[in-house]
């Protein structure tokens, strides 16, 4: 069973989800879009400052809660709440995606570090970070230059900024998704290596249509990439995700933290990563990357218990 905490952490964003969903349509045309725009972000605002139901002030005036949710929230909860905010223009200005998808990742890196610092003191998540981002970072060099670990592509179209070639805000992902991940797996870095690799299911027909990287692979399964890309991404995943628990000395598992913690990140990205999709024009990959980690979310939770 989800955490109480946690599910309604996660109905709040998937509420802030309705108001990216709306602003997609408004751009399709029509007036419904507005409709859950105005649903939306009030609703993720009173899920939000209903998030000390378990509190004994939950029966309190609206100001109390109000004051209860600004003790609650965590640093790390308001850089992940900026991250899914600036998501939601995306549909209302399709050309300022590099933009906004750089600061919405770079958002998140800091809600990773600051709830890593938060459980192990900065030093470690420091570390962590410099381990995962450098490891990354390292791999897609390798990657594109000589097709191993993930097959033949080429970061030639990326826009700014670039670190090696590489866009920046892809050694920023390296190190907030396998924190996410293992908080979810209950600390088990091959876990959490396979739901980095569900998450790459939508990134890889997203980030295509963008043109931050292209496929020019002779054996492709998805979006170009071939069954060797996934079988990458699940091992440097793993080794990311095996290595910065080394460093932290800590196992993270979510289901003995009290609160909500930064497992949300991978709920969040569940539901705007396949809004992306359909927002360029891609149902069927919407589709199956909503199914594929919403089915690695149960998953992990259902072996994170154990």
């Amino acid at each position: 069973m989800i955490p109480p905490r946690l599910l309604r952490w996660g109905l709040a964003f998937a509420a802030l989800g309705l108001a990216f969903l709306g602003a997609l349509l408004v751009i399709r045309g029509g007036d419904f879009g507005w409709r859950l725009i105005v649903l939306g972000l009030p609703l993720s605002l009173l899920l939000a400052l209903a998030g000390d139901a378990l509190s004994a002030n939950f029966g309190g005036t609206l100001r109390g809660r109000w004051r209860a949710l600004l003790q609650f929230m965590q640093p790390w909860l308001w850089w992940l709440a900026l991250s899914v905010a600036l998501k939601i223009p995306v549909p209302l200005w399709p050309e300022g995606f590099p933009l906004l998808g750089l600061l919405s990742t770079a958002a998140l890196f800091a809600s990773a570090l600051t709830f890593a610092a938060g459980r192990v003191g900065w030093a470690r998540a420091g570390a962590m970070a410099l381990f995962a981002c450098l490891t990354g970072l390292g791999v897609e060099v390798l990657g594109s230059q000589t097709g191993i670990p993930f097959g033949q592509y080429s970061y030639a179209t990326s826009p700014p900024p670039t670190v090696l070639t590489v866009p920046l805000m892809v050694p920023l992902g390296w190190f907030a998704f396998p924190l996410a991940g293992l908080l979810l797996s209950g600390g088990r870095p091959w876990l959490a290596g396979l739901l980095i690799m569900l998450w790459d299911v939508g990134l890889e027909p997203l980030m295509t249509a963008q043109r931050y990287w292209l496929w020019s692979d002779p054996q492709p399964l998805w979006a170009g990439a071939p069954v060797q890309n996934f079988l990458g991404w699940w091992a440097v995943g793993t080794l990311i995700a095996w290595g910065m628990q080394r460093l932290s000395g800590e196992r993270w598992a979510a289901v003995r933290t009290p609160g909500p913690s930064f497992a949300l990140a991978y709920f969040t990205e569940a539901f705007f990563l396949p809004g992306g999709l359909l927002l360029v024009g891609r149902p069927l990959e919407a589709g199956v990357t909503l199914l594929a980690m919403l089915l690695g979310a149960a998953l992990a939770l259902g072996v994170g218990r154990r």
